[in-house]
């Protein structure tokens, strides 16, 4: 299955990919900087910016900064990825800034229930805004 993130929500696609994960199918997901996170840019931009400053450098927690790493974890916070059927449900998931090579050919497909459209108002920030805010590069 490929998912394409452009202009979805991102906890409710990414509930829908760690289903598929779990049931055994290889899921792909492109254009992770499109997705979006629902909630003001302030309080969102704000979450993010704490998380960086938590811990220390060398014993953690280590956030990722590129936009694929962030869904990924995303993901990682719906399988059990401890449990070994979580685990190679982890594997199957592939995320990508954008569409490669190989997928350029095949149908992707887009989760309606995940749309933008569907938040009551339009308090949202997209994951490559948060990725360069706290230093990721988006190639």
């Amino acid at each position: 299955m490929i998912i394409d993130a452009t202009n979805l929500i991102l906890g409710r696609f990414v509930t829908v990919a760690a289903k598929k994960a779990l049931n055994g199918e290889e899921v792909h997901i492109i254009n992770c900087t499109e997705a979006v996170i629902s909630g003001k840019k302030a309080f969102v931009m704000g979450k993010f910016k704490r998380f960086m400053h938590m811990g220390t450098p060398t014993t953690g927690p280590f956030i990722h900064r590129s936009s694929y790493r962030i869904v990924k974890r995303c993901v990682r916070g719906m399988v059990p990825y401890k449990q070994p059927r979580g685990m190679a449900a982890y594997k199957r998931i592939k995320c990508y800034n954008h569409v490669p090579d190989e997928l350029k050919d095949k149908k992707a497909e887009t989760i309606k229930d995940a749309n933008v459209d569907k938040l009551p108002n339009l308090n949202f920030v997209k994951i490559g805004v948060i990725s360069k805010l706290i230093g990721g590069k988006n190639e």
